[in-house]
């Protein structure tokens, strides 16, 4: 498929996605922006959320990881069910019991101003690189599927990655979000399905000869209980995924943003519990097809891309669907999957950043009804650039496997999060805010110097996603340490 085909393709793509952004964006509102009017259907939220849960990253990076973890991944979607659990019947409720625009409002009620603010740099810091590593994935595909061969520098399609986003978000915001994310996740599904078709048709086999076959025996191992020293092993994997869960949506404003658009909080219970059932299916769809990828290439030669000397398997799904001759159908299939499965994440992202920093920092509900408009849009617009920079040094710098890569930032700055919350929550102590900021980086630094160490020091221990939950519970315990003696009900 040649690269002004596939040009063609995203343009007429993306013209859909400006018809829906024309026709939600109508009411410019920031009531509309950052809450959609809370009349969005749960049912229409639950199904978006499951593309913007996903995102690129998983479309691309969890199919290449099959070689190396096999079918493990799903340890972590197990976590998934339980941590969706929780924050469907212990976070939800709180944030529709106070009213909140933004979720950490919730700790400006409980614990105080500077915990306010501490929380939300937190999430901005965390969603702005969770943000831009979903933004790199596409733009380093359409670089490789596009611009290099246009000789098109990789900054030039950042640019034009965000600036696509930023044109059907900045007027609608999370009200044409949801309706986006729904589209977005029937491309991305339907590409699921339609590349295990075409590939298992390229090789002869049916789905059913695929599933039963001796080739896929060598990918399809989910439990590992053998070392427990290994990343890899059940019980990290398990309770990693619970806890990024919990940080990465139920203590997020990207995805809690979508829920607090539903009418009730029954509705948005209904949203979470439906969304998560979809979610084990999809996932386990998606390792299906890099078992099936790496089949594939084993059988006709093919090996995975390099680029600057560093292997990236994040790049085979899009040489295989486009670049060995499998046909336009498969090629067509992958660009719509891709394209709708990293945009339905990087649009809410930059949509909750802006909500953040417009309600956390800037008071935005507070001020005069004459600048909020302007205001918002102006952070927008800041918001995109400061994503563009993100990006272009994550090129630069990034040496492994996206997905990774995200995981294991979550694990640092997600932390705090946890630890704030849940303090909140469970304890009806005040704190010393002076000493939150302080409590929040040494529990980061702590966890990095484990994670750095844990060989050494832990007797060949290697730490997996559980380390968020580390970091969160010293937090808990350095909030603990700095409380207050007078209690507060919560």
């Amino acid at each position: 498929m040649q690269p002004l085909h596939i040009l063609l393709l995203i343009s007429g793509y993306f013209t859909i996605l400006f018809l829906i952004s024309y026709l939600t964006g109508k009411d410019d509102s920031n009531e509309t922006f950052f809450r959609a009017k809370k009349q969005s259907p749960w049912f229409i939220v639950a199904f978006g959320m499951i593309g913007a849960t996903l995102s690129g990253v998983t479309f691309i990076s969890v199919p290449g990881t099959v070689a190396v973890q096999k079918f493990g991944y799903m340890q972590m979607v197990f976590g998934y069910v339980v941590g969706t659990l929780i924050i469907a019947y212990v976070l939800l409720p709180i944030y529709y019991k106070h009213n909140v625009t933004s979720i950490y409002q919730y700790l400006h009620t409980r614990l105080g101003p500077k915990s306010h603010k501490i929380g939300a740099f937190f999430f901005l810091l965390s969603r702005t690189i969770g943000a831009a590593f979903r933004i790199f994935l596409v733009a380093l595909a359409m670089q490789y599927l596009i611009f290099d061969e246009w000789n098109v520098p990789f900054i030039i399609t950042v640019l034009f990655s965000i600036l696509l986003i930023w044109v059907y978000t900045h007027r609608g915001g999370i009200k044409t979000i949801v309706w986006t994310d729904t589209l977005q996740t029937f491309f991305m599904l339907s590409a699921v399905v339609l590349a295990i078709y075409f590939i298992n048709q390229k090789i002869g086999w049916s789905f059913s000869e695929f599933y039963t076959s001796d080739e896929l025996k060598d990918f399809n191992q989910i439990l590992f209980t053998d070392n427990f020293n290994n990343k890899a092993f059940f019980l990290k994997s398990f309770l990693g995924g619970i806890f990024i869960t919990i940080a990465m949506t139920g203590v997020d404003q990207d995805m809690m943003q979508k829920n607090l658009t539903c009418r009730n909080l029954k509705d948005a219970q209904k949203n979470m519990i439906s969304m998560i059932g979809l979610l084990v299916i999809v996932n386990f769809l998606f390792l299906l097809l890099g078992a099936l990828l790496y089949i594939y290439a084993n059988k006709f030669g093919l090996e995975v891309p390099i680029i600057d000397n560093i292997e990236r398997t994040d790049l085979l799904f899009p040489m295989i669907a486009v670049k060995s001759g499998l046909g336009s159908p498969l090629a067509m299939v992958f660009i719509l999957g891709i394209i709708a499965a990293a945009y339905s994440s990087a649009d809410s992202a930059l949509t909750s950043l802006t909500t953040s920093y417009c309600v956390d920092f800037l008071d935005i509900e507070n001020k005069e009804k004459s600048i909020q408009k302007r205001l918002r849009k102006k952070v927008h617009i800041v918001v995109s650039v400061i994503l563009v920079i993100v990006v272009v040094l994550f090129n630069s710098v990034l040496e492994r496997d996206v997905i990774t890569g995200l995981f294991t930032i979550a694990s640092y700055t997600y932390g705090p999060l946890l630890g704030l919350f849940f303090f909140g929550i469970y304890t009806k102590h005040n704190v010393k805010e002076n000493y939150v900021l302080l409590v929040c980086v040494l529990s980061v630094a702590i966890s990095y110097f484990l994670n750095k160490h844990s060989v050494t020091l832990l007797n060949g221990y290697q730490f997996s996603f559980e380390l968020l939950g580390l970091n969160g519970l010293m937090t808990f315990l350095g909030l603990w340490l700095i409380r207050k003696k007078k209690t507060s009900s919560q």
